[in-house]
């Protein structure tokens, strides 16, 4: 069967085969009994089709009706028909003599009835081809979906393991310094980094992950840099709004929390804060961050373009195109990121 299915010559020779069994039957002239004549006759009859059908298949259809040239098809397609059906009679009427000139054929059909013939098996080969082009079309659509498929779910897993060694980088050097201070909070950032570490890896390295998982492991995440801040910095983590049964596209908000602290709290040397409001609606969530700016850092080092939050946006083109509101703002005194991303149940983000 897959032979068949990838093989046009055999394709071609099965309709033929089975086009000469049923003419066969039809120009029998014995009562149930074929004879020799009536396949000779029948064999003949085709081959005198052939030319016109293959005019058709070959050189009509792709050059006029896959073009849309309809009119001039069709057009086209009569005259072919026309002279497919004078050439039968010519066939049977003046050159069969010459073919076989043992036998004695008369032509058994007028030229309205050969027509019928002709229009029979034009219609019958130009739908079987359209609908194998049809189907082709189908395939390769469906091959062009899946190589889609595959090359932006590959983007995401560059993103989020581009994303990763980022934030992992930045709470090592932080844990450095601890040990090199022998701050006595080393041992409880270490552990807050193993939970979320397992987090990402285990959890996170989904479609979509739960709202209150990802909400949890945020949570870890502030608390580990809160504890690297300090008493002095202001650091608020708000949720309202129930987040149990709904998800969300993992390690979205990640970029945002790291930015407030890499470029706000990290960056200051007077007062420092970082407030985190969390809103949870029925079929939205909104993430508000908002940090003082850091005075000793550089205009470009703060800027929205940097890799986490650039990152944030890609992935966000990916996972909700057009479906989504990112806002950063800032005075001179402080920076505010917005999201909003619309929530799903317990789909993937595929299927939304």
């Amino acid at each position: 069967m897959k032979i068949l299915v990838s093989n046009r010559l055999l394709q071609h020779l099965l309709f033929w085969v089975v086009a000469f069994y049923v003419l066969l039957h039809i120009f029998t002239t014995s009562a149930g009994e074929m004879l020799k004549i009536d396949a000779w006759y029948t064999a003949i009859f085709i081959l005198a089709l052939v030319p016109g059908i293959y005019l058709n298949l070959l050189i009509l259809i792709p050059r006029f009706l896959s073009k849309r040239r309809y009119l001039t098809y069709g057009i086209l397609l009569a005259i072919m028909m026309t002279a497919t059906a004078g050439f039968n009679i010519f066939m049977f009427s003046v050159l069969i003599d010459y073919i076989l000139p043992g036998y004695y054929f008369i032509s058994y059909y007028n030229f309205y009835d050969l027509m019928k013939f002709v229009v029979s098996l034009t219609g019958i080969t130009t739908l079987l081809k359209m609908s194998k082009g049809w189907f082709l079309l189908m395939d390769t659509q469906n091959r062009l979906a899946l190589i889609e498929k595959e090359h932006t779910e590959s983007k995401l897993l560059a993103l989020k393991s581009q994303l990763n060694p980022h934030f992992l980088f930045n709470s090592l050097s932080g844990i450095y310094s601890m040990v090199l201070k022998q701050s006595p909070d080393t041992p409880r950032v270490v552990l807050r980094l193993s939970d979320f570490l397992r987090y990402i890896l285990y959890e996170a390295n989904t479609e979509t992950v739960s709202l209150s998982g990802e909400m949890a492991a945020m949570h870890d995440y502030v608390e580990l840099q809160r504890l690297r801040a300090g008493p002095a910095a202001d650091i608020t983590f708000n949720v309202s709004g129930n987040p149990e049964g709904r998800f969300i596209a993992p390690l979205l908000l990640l970029p945002m929390i790291e930015n407030s602290f890499k470029h706000g709290i990290k960056g200051a040397v007077g007062p420092t804060y970082a407030y985190f409001q969390f809103v949870i609606e029925e079929n939205d969530f909104s993430a508000i961050v908002t940090n003082n700016k850091g005075v000793s850092d550089e205009p470009e080092n703060i800027k929205f373009q940097g890799i986490g939050l650039q990152n944030l946006r890609q992935r966000l083109e990916m996972l909700y195109p057009g479906n989504y509101t990112l806002v950063v703002s800032e005075t001179e005194t402080s920076f505010t990121v917005n999201l909003k991303v619309p929530l799903y149940g317990k789909i993937t983000m595929s299927g939304h």
